[in-house]
């Protein structure tokens, strides 16, 4: 029997079912952040899914097979990152309830543009701030369709544009229909099935090809100390990475989806502590790879490569069906935060909103748009761990801003210190990132958000000197 088949026709199936549940919701709030009123067990699994899932997954295996423990550096630091946003959590869905918002990027535009709707600003800064986001969740929604494609080349032998082709169709399908209460659902149900490929597959796994972790030994001493990527990306990332968790689009959706602040502050909590275990055995894998293999495979590849030498058929394919199904959810995540970026918040200057069918239709027409675009990119760099480093270093860049917005209770007065601050930031990050694509040297992807954060952080604090100064004088 053809297991790849049978466990691809019972993806297939739930999914239709959870479609057709969802296909005639006109639920505003429901699709966009499941009415706000989402229990904790199924926000932590889904806030776990996100960053635990397929695409993250073979990310992190990928980057564990090219660098070593400095993937788990991501981890870590993360996990700091949700410790302080519990400090956060409680006045983020507090705020959202109150000022009926539905994103991170709604919030800094309600933050810095009220009260300045007659000039041009407002249109600037609203479009930089979306355009900045829309960006960071290309790069990420991206990363997701290379993961599916690689998935459907190697278990169906399809080529790798038609398999691009036909993950941008089942994402687009489930995206357009089923929002963030579809997404929780199968979140829910694909963390499940990476628990039981962690415990089943993976560990065992590593344990028989490292012996006992003893062919680690083989490696190089930067591939276990950490510091393969140099110390700027160690030392910068629980920095930097770590209080960028409050500017992650996803992380906010989700937290304005509680269903109460004590369930926002518990869910970054528990999902800091419950993500850890999974960012230290991704990256393991990859070694285990690196120690078996030398480096003469395709990181892109290592995943499906450590799946087929672990597994026999019957549990390769539900693996590579459950890998599928964590790259599918991610990305109907992923594509659910660019739409809704891209329809609502370009305006979020303005004071009328349009009806709320008109803009359920806008987000669900959006969803097909960048999806199409994101398999654009898929398609021309099909690189899983670039694009990931580019869209979680990206969004590093919003952290002055935010950490002012949340901690300041007015910060109208410092609209033009942050977008200084956000400006500068991109200017020198996107000029980072050209040459790095440019010329092939993912060692510049990996630390450009060190200098662009420094130059956001400064301009950010000269801009609210010169605004002091122009209140002491005035």
């Amino acid at each position: 029997m053809n297991w790849f088949v049978f466990w691809i026709a019972v993806y297939t199936i739930l999914l239709v079912i959870f479609t057709i549940k969802s296909i005639n919701s006109k639920d505003y709030e429901k699709y966009l952040i499941n009415g706000r009123n989402t229990k904790l067990l199924p926000l932590i699994f889904t806030t776990l899914a996100t960053f635990v899932g397929g695409g993250v997954s073979m990310g992190l295996i990928a980057m564990g097979y090219t660098s070593g423990f400095a993937a788990v550096a991501i981890g870590l630091s993360y996990v700091l990152g949700f410790f302080i946003l519990y400090f956060f959590a409680g006045k983020i869905r507090r705020t959202g309830a109150e000022q009926n918002i539905y994103s991170f990027a709604e919030f800094l535009n309600k933050s810095f543009l009220k009260n300045h709707k007659r000039s041009a600003f407002p249109k600037s800064f609203s479009a930089l701030i979306s355009g900045i986001n829309i960006v960071i969740f290309f790069f990420l929604t991206a990363a997701q369709f290379v993961g599916m494609a690689t998935l459907l080349h190697y278990a169906f032998n399809v080529g790798y544009v038609w398999a691009a082709a036909i993950s941008f169709v089942v994402v687009i399908f489930y995206t357009a229909f089923a929002g963030l209460s579809g997404v929780i659902i199968t979140d829910s149900i694909q963390f499940v099935v990476i628990i039981i490929m962690i415990i089943t597959i993976f560990i065992p796994g590593v344990w028989r090809d490292t012996q006992g972790f003893e062919s680690l030994k083989q490696l190089p001493a930067s591939f276990l100390n950490g510091t393969h990527e140099g110390w700027i990306f160690l030392i910068g990332l629980p920095l930097l990475l770590s209080p960028s968790v409050l500017t992650r689009m996803d992380i906010w959706q989700r937290t304005l989806a509680a269903n109460s602040e004590k369930t926002a502050k518990r869910n970054s909590l528990i999902s800091g502590l419950g993500m850890l275990p999974f960012y230290i055995i991704f990256p393991l894998v990859g070694m285990a790879l690196r120690a078996d293999f030398g480096g003469g495979i395709d990181p892109d590849h290592a995943t499906h490569l450590f799946l087929e030498s672990n597994t026999n058929q019957f549990f390769l394919g539900f693996a590579i069906i459950g890998l599928l199904s964590a790259l599918m959810s991610s990305a109907d995540s992923f594509l659910n935060i660019v739409a809704m970026t891209a329809v609502r918040d370009f305006k979020s200057f303005r004071d009328i909103d349009e009806p709320k069918e008109k803009t359920f239709k806008k987000v669900r027409i959006a969803v097909i748009v960048f999806g199409a675009a994101c398999l654009g990119m898929a398609l021309y760099l099909p690189d899983i761990v670039e694009l990931f480093i580019a869209g979680i270093t990206l969004n590093i860049l919003f952290t002055p801003v935010c950490l002012l917005a949340l901690i300041k209770k007015d910060v109208y007065s410092y609209k033009y210190a942050a977008f200084a601050s956000v400006l500068s930031g991109t200017i020198v990050i996107s000029v980072m990132f050209a040459y790095g694509f440019i010329t092939g040297n993912s060692g510049i992807l990996k630390i450009a958000f060190v200098p662009a954060t420094l130059v956001a952080t400064i301009a950010m604090f000269i801009g609210i000197w010169i605004k002091k100064l122009k209140t002491r004088h005035s």
